[in-house]
């Protein structure tokens, strides 16, 4: 089983404290036989309409688009867009401030990601603790 994983970063060591999509950056790394290897920094596109407005479904495809061929994604927080990330990835809100952490919680629970990836439609967010 391997899995491209996303984890929205400001800085490449913790994780940033706003919405997932507000990230700089999305640390991409690759999952299998219970290793993880960076594989790509992706920047993050900067969205032109209001980014105060939440919700806002312009964003999520911006955010989308940065992600694709993406199977999850992690982050501290979702915001409101998050019923529209979930038809495109297993969206995991993880209790974890620094990558490190983050990386260990999602090893930790692959089988539970999978099982989500694997569904056909009524997809919901994981909430992992390191």
């Amino acid at each position: 089983m391997k899995f491209l994983i996303a984890f929205g970063t400001d800085d490449g060591k913790r994780l940033n404290n706003d919405h997932v999509g507000m990230a700089k950056y999305f640390y991409v790394y690759e999952f299998s036989n219970g290793k993880e290897e960076l594989v790509e920094r992706r920047k993050n596109v900067r969205f032109k309409g209001d980014e105060s407005v939440h919700g806002d479904p312009e964003k999520a495809k911006a955010t989308s688009s940065v992600l694709e061929g993406m199977d999850v994604l992690v982050g501290r927080k979702f915001g409101p867009n998050l019923p529209r990330l979930l038809r495109k990835f297993v969206c995991i809100v993880v209790r974890a401030n620094t990558l490190t952490s983050a990386i260990q919680a999602v090893h930790n629970n692959m089988d539970r990601i999978a099982e989500e990836k694997n569904k056909e439609g009524g997809r919901k967010h994981i909430v992992l603790k390191p």
